[in-house]
């Protein structure tokens, strides 16, 4: 027996109907595009014969009741079964207020799109026969009202009840806070941490008992793959932030049993009042990075100097941006050896220096895997492989994207 199917994933959307979005000067992302942004990656998905298509999470700006009404009823008309998870954006309160909905009536915009048989936040359903997905909800309001990732003791219960009952399917796993690392000490950097499920570990654990082998996520707004120990996590990045990706994916199961996924990225490159989006949004996060930037240089680990930090800041404007892109490199030499040796860590390198792009295109082994070797500071397999020869004109266009972190 065989299997094979496909999926493509669109993440953090932050659809924003024109009243709804607001401007904040430090705001990466162009909220302004989200919905021409998401027809346009729609227009490309119909024409594909998807299986499915997930969503995980952050999928309107601010939990506001219209956008979440406008997307249940684009999603209804969509030709492929669309499966949603709530992001931090989507739940930004426990009740409702004269701008989100409560925490607890998320399922109720999505009964078609996952949650047709819950009053929860999480949800398990069949795929396709022999594919099944469960989707968790990773935001979770502490005791002192404060909104973080982290997953419940009763969502993990039922999810090993889940996971029990699964043991001979394929299991996918959608969540939005990321659980593998794709930054360098992601889980302890202090700008860095939230984007991380604050207890990954438990939910690896049981991953791993189960031998599920992908998760999902999105939150990060990077475009990374990472593995650790058996499981690799595929982050797609938002499509209202530069560079605008999504992704189309490909499952491969042969009647010897080697499983495979293959990851294509593709990402939007004009809408009509931005008809060259991939110049205008990298310029956008340029012109907004000065902030995030000195941030970054003076927090630990490089505790760099307050007016030291101000003057590096210009230099590095292409910085998440070119984190942003996946496969990333910089051009460290122009840096003190101290700051440039801990750029390298965010590069796309292996531990031996060589090119290691995945990032966008690469085909994942999942069974008959090989030794393991380091990338980024994270175990990953040998037998990746990258595909950069497959790109479309899209994604050849964002190799011009990847260029000197001090340029401009």
């Amino acid at each position: 027996m065989t299997l094979k199917f496909r999926f493509a994933i669109i993440s953090d959307l932050h659809i924003g109907l024109p009243e709804t979005i607001w401007d904040h000067p430090s705001r990466f992302h162009l909220v302004e595009v989200s919905i021409p942004a998401f027809e346009s990656a729609l227009e490309h998905l119909s024409q594909l014969n998807l299986d499915f298509l997930l969503l995980p999470g952050d999928l309107t700006q601010h939990g506001e009741a219209k956008n979440h009404t406008w997307l249940q009823q684009r999603l209804s008309k969509l030709p492929f079964p669309t499966y949603v998870i709530p992001g931090n954006h989507d739940v930004p309160v426990l009740e409702a207020n004269e701008q989100s909905i409560a925490f607890s009536t998320f399922p109720s915009y999505y009964r078609k799109f996952g949650y047709a048989d819950t009053e929860e936040l999480y949800y398990t359903c069949e795929l396709i026969p022999g594919v099944r997905l469960i989707g968790l909800n990773s935001n979770y309001f502490n005791e002192q009202g404060n909104q973080i990732g982290h997953l419940g003791d009763k969502q993990l219960r039922w999810l090993e009840k889940v996971l029990t009952q699964a043991k001979n399917e394929l299991v996918l796993v959608m969540v939005h806070h990321n659980v593998i690392e794709h930054l360098p000490n992601q889980s302890r950097h202090p700008m860095a941490s939230r984007y991380m499920l604050d207890n990954a570990p438990d939910l690896l654990a049981i991953l791993r008992r189960y031998g599920v082998k992908l998760i999902f996520t999105g939150h990060l707004h990077v475009q990374d793959i990472a593995y650790s120990e058996g499981i690799y996590e595929v982050t797609t990045g938002s499509l209202v932030s530069y560079p605008h990706p999504y992704r189309l994916l490909e499952f491969h199961e042969d009647k010897y049993g080697r499983e495979w996924l293959q990851v294509m990225s593709y990402r939007v490159e004009s809408v009509p009042e931005f008809p060259n989006l991939q110049y205008s949004s990298r310029k956008w996060m340029g012109d907004r990075s000065f902030p995030f930037l000195v941030k970054f240089l003076t927090l630990p680990p490089l505790n760099i100097p307050l007016a030291q930090a101000e003057a590096m800041a210009p230099s590095l404007r292409e910085f998440w941006a070119n984190i942003a892109d996946g496969d990333t490199l910089f051009d460290c030499d122009l840096f003190p050896e101290k700051i440039g040796n801990y750029f390298k860590k965010y590069a796309a390198l292996a531990e031996d220096g060589t090119l290691n792009l995945i990032d966008n295109c690469s085909t994942l082994l999942l069974s008959g895997l090989s030794a393991n070797t380091k990338y980024r500071g994270k175990t990953m397999q040998k037998s990746i492989t990258a595909h950069r020869t497959n790109f479309t004109t899209t994604e050849k266009a964002s190799q011009r994207d990847i260029f000197n972190v001090a340029s401009k």
